[in-house]
């Protein structure tokens, strides 16, 4: 079977996948014969999303804090595309403007940044993952990051969210693999990505210098992994948190 066609037939749903890795990873999906469905915040971003699209997929505005949202967002992809195959849980983001160091920190930053990257996992999966056991097939993707490892001066929220994702894959991945459904984590490195962007400068400059490759990643590289993990090339990995960062640090 061809690239092209490994995930013919199958329902993906992305999380966050109005741009970045996270609409790398639906353009993938969508070039290799899934139906893909997006929920994003922001509709700007979808409007201008779709037009990257040969298929038009089901493109929805919606908070992924809100859980009456996300209900209501997982009960319309099944209505119209049907049974969800394929999970992949990108949404997520750092304190950005509001980042400071911990002894500077505030308590509402951490619960945002948790409730953002770890409560939007488990909430999506908890809703999927039922469907998925009964039907005996199913690809949960968990998007963590390689400061879950790292630890970066500045990211103990973020860094903290990330790895309770990675200590979450591997928890339901043991429980759902009778099951037939794989879950994994992917813990992208630098890529080159509208969040990067904005944090350009020095701080961008030392990232690319710790790359030993020599070069940002792009969402398209993290898409590929997810591709290979979304398909059947894929089911004998499980459990897994996978690194692709270059060679920046090692598991």
């Amino acid at each position: 079977m061809s690239g092209a066609e490994r995930l013919r037939g199958k329902v993906a749903v992305v999380t966050g996948g109005a741009n970045g890795i996270g609409l790398g990873c639906a353009q993938r999906f969508a070039a290799e014969g899934a139906a893909v469905a997006v929920i994003d915040l922001e509709q700007d971003a979808l409007d201008e999303a779709r037009a990257s699209f040969t298929a038009p997929p089901l493109l929805v505005s919606g908070d992924c804090t809100d859980a009456a949202q996300v209900e209501a967002f997982i009960k319309r992809v099944e209505g119209e595309l049907g049974p969800i195959d394929i999970l992949v849980n990108n949404v997520g983001q750092g304190a950005r403007e509001r980042k400071a160091p911990f002894l500077e920190s505030q308590e509402e930053v951490w619960r945002f940044v948790v409730e953002i990257n770890l409560f939007t996992t488990m909430r999506f999966s908890r809703l999927v993952a039922p469907g998925m056991a009964a039907r005996g097939w199913g690809r949960i993707i968990n998007m963590a990051s390689e400061s879950a490892v790292i630890g970066p001066v500045g990211s103990h929220d973020y860094g903290a969210a990330k790895m309770a994702i990675i200590g979450f894959t591997r928890a339901i991945a043991r429980e759902l693999a009778p099951r037939g459904v794989t879950v994994n984590a992917l813990c992208p490195g630098p890529i080159r990505t509208r969040a990067l962007e904005r944090s350009a400068g020095e701080e961008a400059k030392k990232a690319v210098a710790s790359i030993p490759v020599g070069f940002l990643g792009e969402a398209e590289d993290i898409a590929g992994m997810a591709a290979l993990l979304a398909s059947d090339e894929g089911r004998y990995i499980t459990g897994q948190s996978i690194l692709v960062n270059g060679g920046r640090w090692w598991l």
